[in-house]
């Protein structure tokens, strides 16, 4: 019998929708809130520093998903969402009296758990919907992940505001203040407007392990690591990203990141679109190649580099008795040099596209100099000036931001194909392993960034995962068909 969707569950949808924005906008606070702190000088954090204090919120809300989720099933949604509220609004509150690394750090890890709001949002809202109308409904939930643009979006401006433009550092302390007097009117609206409900149906927790052992979840959670991880990562450390590489001020670094960030939660319903109507495989094809050509394109950093040219020798042997800006007289020999174009010397105030490459030619000799033949008259020098246009930049990141936007969808596809009567389970481990990309990739950006002094490092490692990813999802695809059509493996091509 088919469950009736009513006006309750378009209700239930709205809440959990509203309550899982704006736990992903807290859980998201670090990224804008010690950027701030940091480059204000009011705290002196190590890159390392500032990694950890980006991803320990993220790990919390990551590996409590899990039990989250169980907890779901057993007391219902609106037990569980509103004590979640409630109680983050705590640790939230008191970060506003923080004044070291470690009790920022641990504060940061008890209110991450409004990251596992996920887990109770997906079990609460497939509850109030039909399995033929889940997907739409959990698409249209999954757009709560703008929650990270809007904190991206007010909340430099709220910092400016705050502390009158600098005017009172201490001012940033109601921030927090204010995210925790949202959670609790989040809570209150649950608490009033929300109907428990809970599953018909309990698994041991035996059964709900057994898909544990299944390689395509963890494959499945390789992809989320990527794809929601990675964006989760990306729209903390995009802040300080500007700011450093930039010189953007902490508002437009906010604006900038947003533009990144809200696209790709819209576009996660837009995955699970696409992949109803192709397939998961296709899109996630596209999304893992569109992934693999856009952080190549991003791991160019800005930079002047010498090297090295082709030099000038001279034809003869004899004495140097002329130099000019263009030429060595050697004897009665007119060497002709190459000058150095005085307009490339300013063009750093230029807008540039594409890397600008130059050669010229430095005299080393002087009048009365005795020189052999093929004796180096003017060395060579070679530049490579690449100015890595913000704006460039921008477009660049907010289109990898709709591909994995894209993939979030696509990936929570593939779940009720292959394990139908698992999927809170396995959806909700899978977003355990998605979210600790969103915890690993800080902390690792901050180590590749302190050993190589290069901010462009954490695309390299962005484009080696997307490579990983790639490269296993092809050859499990291809060991599916040659299994299904071996009489087809020994074949270049078919008549057809």
């Amino acid at each position: 019998m088919n469950q009736e969707i009513t006006g309750k569950s378009y209700l239930m949808l709205t809440l959990n929708t509203l309550g899982f924005m704006i736990c992903f906008a807290a859980w998201t606070i670090n990224g804008v809130l010690v950027a701030y702190l940091v480059d204000s000088g009011i705290y002196k954090w190590s890159n390392v520093e500032v990694g950890w204090l980006l991803g320990l919120p993220i790990l919390s809300g990551a590996i409590l998903r899990f039990p989250v989720g169980m907890l779901t099933d057993k007391f219902g949604g609106k037990t569980v969402f509103t004590a979640l509220l409630f109680f983050c609004s705590i640790p939230m509150f008191l970060l506003a009296y923080a004044n070291s690394f470690l009790i920022f750090a641990v504060l940061s890890l008890i209110f991450g758990l409004t990251g596992a709001s996920f887990a109770c949002g997906v079990a609460y809202t497939s509850l109030w919907f039909p399995k033929n109308k889940q997907g739409t409904a959990l698409g249209i939930f999954g757009i709560g992940t703008v929650g990270t643009a809007l904190t991206t979006l007010l909340a430099p401006s709220l910092l400016m505001y705050l502390t009158d433009d600098g005017v009172n550092p201490d001012g940033w302390r109601t921030l927090p203040q204010i995210y925790a007097g949202a959670l609790i009117l989040t809570g209150l609206l649950f608490l009033f407007l929300a109907t428990n409900k809970k599953p018909e149906k309990k698994k041991t927790i035996k059964e709900l392990m057994l898909p544990l052992k299944e390689i395509r979840l963890w494959r499945f959670g390789l992809y989320y690591f990527l794809v929601f991880g990675c964006f989760v990562a990306f729209s903390q450390w995009l802040v300080p990203y500007y700011v450093n590489v930039y010189s953007m001020p902490l508002v437009t670094a906010g604006f900038l990141t947003s533009a990144f960030s809200f696209p790709a939660g819209l576009f996660r319903a837009i995955g699970g679109w696409l992949s109803d109507k192709y397939g998961p495989r296709r899109v996630m094809y596209r999304v893992f190649g569109a992934s693999i050509i856009l952080t190549f394109l991003l791991i160019f950093p800005r930079m002047e580099v010498y090297s090295p040219g082709s030099g000038v020798t001279a034809p003869v042997s004899g004495k140097v008795s002329a130099v000019d800006d263009t030429s060595v007289m050697v004897g009665e020999s007119k060497v002709l040099y190459t000058k150095r174009d005085p307009s490339t010397i300013h063009e750093k105030d230029l807008t540039l596209v594409f890397p600008v490459i130059e050669g010229w030619h430095e005299p080393i000799v002087n009048v009365g100099d005795e020189v052999r033949k093929k004796e180096l008259l003017a060395r060579g020098v070679t530049r490579i000036f690449f100015q890595a246009n913000v704006w460039i930049f921008t477009g660049l990141v907010l289109l990898i931001g709709l591909a994995w936007g894209i993939g979030m969808g696509a990936v929570y596809k593939f779940i009720p194909e292959y394990f139908p009567n698992d999927i809170g389970v396995v959806g909700g481990m899978v977003g355990v392993l998605g979210g600790l990309g969103g915890f690993f990739s800080p902390i690792f950006f901050g180590y590749l960034l302190s050993f190589s002094g290069v901010w462009t490092s954490s695309w390299v490692m962005m484009h080696i995962l997307s490579i990983v990813c790639l490269v296993w999802f092809h050859l499990v695809v291809t060991r599916m068909l040659n299994r299904r059509s071996p009489e087809l493996q020994t074949r270049f091509e078919t008549a057809d």
